[in-house]
């Protein structure tokens, strides 16, 4: 039986039966392992680095100098520890013509920093060395970004704060660099000696303190419990806890997230792929019957033919997995070329699960998908050889196809490992065929009114056709419909995401943000700033939020946790001004205790109107209403405050000021400057910072486009197959229609006609699903604002009928070019 097959294989690809196949199973397999090599790599790489990831054992966090009764209890029980503080402020080198500055991440350690892993520097021609000591006071070490920029040296001064230190060494790797709050500023590091004299610690600087421990796991155990009811007892201390166990929770998170966003990209490729191989797997099935036939005359049973079309087909799968698995791993490369490069790590082999698991998915869609239609071979009989009849599908050809449905639901569950979004994603492709396949029927058969509207031989022509064979008419339509679709959806929502991120960084927005001015500086500080654009002032303190409505504030949800656990910005405003909006409620005229909310800030904290707040600023209480929501717009760049309250209201409460300005990029000294003639400022220019984000997202996107390529490569096959299905079909009722005196221009008018509104149909279709995918994306997953589009309504119909039109086109050549004798001889 297996020579059988074999030569059965090698008689269907000389014949060109099985290319397409092939092809379909070779793309859905190479964009699934493409996803899943580059998902191993990076996982296998933060598993390999979680040993690192803090510096320690465990990790006290704070926006506030850790209290002094919880060092003694971790020294007490014999835990050794290492503290840092990290903070954003501005670094200067050169003087006067030649002074330049650039927004750092600052650190400053202690002597014991790291606690686990090693800190290496950087040699000239040399391999890195790892660290033997901490920056000495009076020194300081910078990362290779931060030298390039400002070409500095060992033995260049940097000034940070009140400050000058000379650089020391270059930073190569860091252990707990990605615990940095702005990990893609440029790094600087100082002893914990240097950083009181810097003066930059002054009130409402915004700092992180940490507390690095490290030590037996049963006496960090113990230490952790008893920090956790002290924390409980008084939760003013704000204190965040981070151990190996929660940072690699955190790190595996964010692996989950970007591998599910990844492989639910590939599994739309799958599926169109899938769905191209369900159809040339119907066509293989029509094209078949007659041998089958013949081979039942010859004495094979229906148990032989069914073993050797499922040696054929899965020794094809093999075949299509094995080079879509090669394809997907060379694919992979380029992910790693764009994404890999956020990785500060050199990435290890990825082992032989994606392999497998590449293997197997070729396998699942290909016996899904193309399993049913083979069962059907199985039911033909010596009959057709003179009645040309085709059985009914029976009951294990009904239960193929549920067996079809339900693998594919499995690789969906199994790609995305997310029970609950693979469900949903099968629910979804489920519905969607299921409504288009309704709208379909329900339009052809509206057609038959159509028909007595025309007397043109070529329309009636076209509708009969239509009408004669309903079943293949809604095939055809909902085949086109799901691959437009797709091309429509990532279409509009790469467009979407383009512009979003775009909008991000507008032309004119800040790039420069003040803070920490002081009263006696504003009116001074503001004429200086006159030249770009006169940017407005804003009044703010830092106050802890203790209560609402009475009650001590807290949540068991993390980020809920961490906003109440830290101060927060309350904004002094006697007006509302840009950027933000009214949602819900109104805004405060100063006669009342009242304040204003962020709305994303109350969703997090269940603030709702009505409810009366509770804030700690500097020891003393604020009691408020709040009695509006705000929507921010966070992409103008401005100055935004969680809280906002009349001015009174925090009269002789500590504050200072800050706001923003937009410099040109040939103004490079305005930093500098500033810096040099108020050292009490703090000037951040995230210039820098701007243009590496976009860089980061140019990576990102031009990583989805490259998955989306999977995707519109497999809508073409899809468009392909449905277009290729009825080919043999309309060959021989061509040839039966000119026989009977129809002539070649009215067989291609009607053709051209039937073709248009099948390509019409399947576009309005696609519209629709299309329209509703990406108002779900942009509401639940991109957090877009999304606008109903009539453009793509009269794109997808363009589309629909485009598609059509050039299937018909190619259609025709075969249809019509073939004498009708020899098409009859052939049937």
């Amino acid at each position: 039986m297996f020579r059988l097959s074999f030569s059965m294989m090698l008689r269907d690809w000389r014949a060109g039966e099985l290319r397409f196949l092939l092809a379909a199973l070779m793309l859905s397999v190479a964009a699934l392992s493409s996803v899943n090599f580059f998902a191993a790599r990076m996982g296998a790489g933060i598993a390999r680095n979680a040993s690192q990831v803090l510096a320690a054992d465990l990790v006290l966090a704070s926006d506030q100098p850790l209290p002094a009764d919880v060092r003694a209890e971790a020294q007490r029980r014999g835990l050794r520890s290492a503290d840092t503080v990290a903070m954003l402020n501005m670094a200067i080198a050169g003087r006067d013509e030649q002074g330049a500055s650039m927004l750092v991440a600052l650190k400053s350690v202690s002597d014991a920093y790291p606690l686990r892993g090693h800190l290496k520097l950087r040699r000239d021609g040399q391999p890195d060395a790892v660290a033997t000591a901490m920056p000495a006071p009076g020194t300081v070490w910078v990362d290779a970004t931060l030298s390039a920029a400002l070409n500095l040296h060992t033995g260049s001064v940097l000034r940070i704060g009140d400050r000058s230190l000379t650089v020391a060494g270059v930073i190569a790797s860091e252990p707990d660099a990605a615990a940095s709050f702005l990990a893609l500023a440029p790094r600087a590091m100082i002893s914990s000696a240097d950083l009181m004299s810097t003066k930059l610690l002054q009130q409402h600087a915004i700092a992180t303190y940490r507390l690095l421990l490290a030590g037996e796991p049963a006496l960090l155990a113990g230490f952790e419990q008893w920090l956790k009811a002290h924390i409980a007892a008084t939760p003013k201390l704000g204190i965040e806890i981070s151990s190996l166990a929660s940072a690699g929770k955190d790190s595996q998170s964010m692996q989950d997230q970007v591998r599910q966003f990844l492989s639910l990209v590939s599994l739309l490729s799958a599926l169109l792929a899938g769905i191209a191989v369900a159809m040339a797997a119907g066509r293989f099935m029509q094209r078949h019957l007659d041998a089958c036939a013949v081979l039942r005359c010859l004495g094979q049973t229906q148990a032989q033919q069914t073993r050797m079309y499922l040696l054929e087909f899965l020794m094809l799968g093999v075949a299509g997995s094995v080079a879509g698995v090669l394809l997907g791993f060379g694919c992979h490369f380029v992910l790693l070329e764009w994404l890999g490069k956020l990785v500060d790590a050199d990435l290890p082999p990825p082992g032989w699960q994606p392999a497998l698991q590449g293997l197997a998915a070729g396998l699942v869609l290909l016996l899904g998908f193309a399993l049913p239609p083979l069962l059907q071979l199985r039911n033909v009989s010596q009959v057709r050889l003179l009645r040309r009849e085709q059985e009914a599908p029976q009951a294990r050809a009904v239960a193929a196809y549920a067996l079809g449905a339900a693998t594919f639901t499995a690789l969906l569950v199994w790609q995305t490992e997310d029970v609950m979004l693979g469900l949903m994603a099968a629910v979804c492709f489920a519905l969607c065929g299921g409504v288009f396949g309704l709208v379909a029927w329900l339009g052809v058969g509206s057609l038959a009114r159509l028909r007595r509207l025309f007397n043109h031989p070529a329309w009636r022509f076209a509708i009969t056709d239509l009408r004669r064979r309903p079943a293949a008419s809604v095939t055809q339509i909902v085949a086109l419909a799901l691959g437009l679709t797709a091309l429509l959806l990532l279409t509009m929502v790469r467009g979407d995401l383009l512009a979003a991120w775009h909008q991000a960084t507008p032309d004119g927005a800040p790039n420069h943000y003040i803070i920490n001015i002081q009263r006696d500086q504003q009116q001074e500080l503001a004429a200086r700033l006159k030249k770009y654009g006169q940017p407005p002032m804003h009044v703010l303190s830092r106050g802890r939020l203790i209560g609402i409505n009475g009650k001590p504030a807290k949540s068991d949800d993390p980020g809920a946790k961490e906003m109440i656990e830290r101060e927060l910005e309350i904004e002094q405003a006697d007006q509302l001004r840009a950027p933000n909006t009214i949602t819900a409620g109104r805004w405060y005229d100063g006669s009342a205790a009242e304040v204003s909310v962020d709305r994303g800030i109350a969703e997090i904290l269940g603030i709702k109107l009505g409810d009366t707040l509770s804030f700690d600023v500097a020891g003393e209480t604020l009691e408020v209403k709040a009695t509006s929501l705000r929507k921010i717009d966070w992409r103008s760049h401005q100055v935004g405050a969680a809280f906002e309250v009349a001015p009174k209201l925090m009269a002789g409460m500590p504050m200072t000021l800050a706001t923003t300005a937009h410099v040109p990029a040939n103004d490079r000294r305005f930093a500098y400057l500033l810096a040099r003639d108020y050292p009490n400022l703090s000037v951040f220019d995230i210039s820098a910072f701007i243009q590496r984000m976009q860089d980061t997202l140019a990576q990102v996107s031009a990583a989805v486009e490259f998955l989306f390529g999977f995707t519109l490569i497999s809508g073409l096959l899809v468009l392909y197959a449905a277009m290729a299905g009825s080919l043999d079909a309309r060959k021989r009722q061509a040839a039966l229609l000119r026989a009977l005196g129809a002539t070649r221009r009215q067989l291609s008018q009607a053709l051209w006609i039937e073709h248009l509104l099948t390509g019409a149909l399947a576009g309005l279709l696609a519209a629709g699903g299309a329209t509703a995918a990406s108002w779900a994306l942009a509401r639940f997953s991109f957090h877009l604002e999304w606008q109903w589009s009539p453009l793509l309504w009269i794109a997808g119909l363009a589309a629909g009928a485009l598609c059509a039109l050039l299937g018909g086109w190619a259609g025709l050549r075969g249809v019509l070019n073939q004498p009708p004798l020899l098409s009859l001889r052939e049937t």
